[in-house]
């Protein structure tokens, strides 16, 4: 029967690979058309590949984590009817081309690394675990595999070992010595890539500052209270964001990115807020395009909208691209103080931090005042430490007096 490769598609203007996150289907699979095949990243995107005809599955791309060329093969199905597509002669497996008439071997879904038939009656682990079982001497058949299908992990392999030493007074030694590799893959690896790319080349200037913030919480219950039927519920963040905008006004500069390869600073006239999000994958930043033109609940609809397609991994490149601001906040688990690492190529972070009641002096007597820091870092080669106090303060006297949020001029 003849063979269709479906392709890797063109998934973003200017993307040339993607990573390989998930895979939906495994060889011998009968599919659909339409069903979802895969999952691949690029950038902070998540997209399924949905697939293109009914056939049955006869050949996968690679491994989790390994990068796709847009248009090369990701997958191969068995079709009934049409004319044998031809191959380029070559196919991306893992990170490593094979040949066409190479012989392919079959990547389940329950295990990554290519197996072969002929060791189908072995226990299921992976090669570096096997020669260290025959070099300690170990019968794998006796260890138990708490990975997927029985998977033999290297934590089992270390565990059976230690257990299976006698100490000196004869009870079996029950400390765990496994250590587990974990490989940094999708989203976690994007992470990692974007906080080195920004700590290697941007030096912080970090400043925290306190925050009276009772006249937004009473201003902000009463409003919750007032529209609990009908809007969206506020948090502190769409205040942030007015506060945000009304502060850039006199300093473009900290709207701005960077690009330190051209020397160049780009200032921006619309404020797009980033908002740190923490999804189920690992931070990501979905972006609340023209700040200055939202009122406060259209701000709240905004960041709540965005947040919760980010947390379900439906949220589309364009709107997770494009901040020239970001705000990040911990909640509940905000502590006192904290150094935000800058969303590079941006040259400003606002850190919201943990709010609490605390006993205040206000000249005559100590009185109960929600007390709030915030943790702002700046890019030290643009912008200066007193122009970065400025910006500080501004925020903290906007926030303390929430009517100059809203009035003109």
């Amino acid at each position: 029967m003849p063979i269709h490769t479906i392709l890797l598609p063109d998934v973003g203007e200017g993307i040339a690979e993607a990573e390989l996150m998930e895979w939906h289907v495994k060889i011998g699979d009968f599919v659909k058309e339409d069903d979802i095949l895969a999952a691949v990243m690029t950038d902070k995107a998540a997209i399924e590949i949905p697939c293109a005809c009914d056939g049955q599955v006869q050949w996968l791309a690679g491994e989790i984590g390994y990068m796709i060329a847009i248009g090369g093969p990701l997958l191969k199905l068995e079709i009934e009817g049409g004319a044998v597509e031809q191959d380029t002669g070559e196919h991306l497996v893992g990170n490593n081309l094979i040949e066409n008439n190479a012989p392919i071997k079959a990547i389940k879904q329950d295990d990554t690394s290519a197996v072969n038939d002929n060791n189908a009656h072995k226990p299921l682990t992976s090669p570096s675990i096997r020669k260290r079982a025959k070099n300690a001497g170990v019968d794998l058949r006796k260890v138990t595999g708490t990975g997927p299908k029985g998977r033999i992990t290297l934590s089992d392999f270390s565990d059976y070992s230690a257990e299976s030493q006698k100490v000196d007074n004869g009870k079996v030694s029950r400390h765990k010595t496994g250590v587990t590799k974990v490989k940094l893959v999708g989203m976690r690896r994007k992470i990692a890539q974007k906080m080195t790319l920004s700590k290697s080349r941007i030096p912080h200037i970090t400043i925290v500052e306190e925050v009276d913030m009772t006249n937004v919480e009473n201003l902000r219950k009463q409003l919750n209270i007032k529209h609990k039927d009908t809007r969206i519920k506020l948090t502190v963040i769409p205040f942030m964001m007015r506060a945000i905008v009304e502060a850039v006004k006199e300093q473009p500069q900290i709207n701005a990115h960077f690009d330190d390869e051209e020397g160049v600073i780009y200032q921006y006239g619309g404020v797009h807020c980033g908002i740190a999000t923490q999804t189920p994958n690992g931070l990501t930043v979905p972006v609340v395009k023209h700040a200055e033109a939202l009122s406060l609940w259209e701000s709240a609809d905004d960041v709540h909208g965005l947040a919760s397609l980010a947390r379900e991994g439906k949220a589309i490149r364009d709107a997770l691209t494009g901040s020239t601001i970001t705000i990040t906040s911990l909640g509940a688990l905000g502590a006192l103080a904290s150094t935000p690492i800058i969303n590079h190529p941006e040259v400003a972070i606002i850190g919201i931090n943990k709010m609490a009641i605390r006993p205040m002096w206000d000249g005559q007597q100590f009185q109960p005042r929600n007390m709030m820091n915030i943790s702002c870092s700046f890019d030290h080669r643009v912008i200066d430490g007193w122009d970065a106090a400025v910006f500080v303060q501004k925020i903290k006297a906007l926030l303390e007096t929430p009517a100059m949020l809203f009035i003109e001029g």
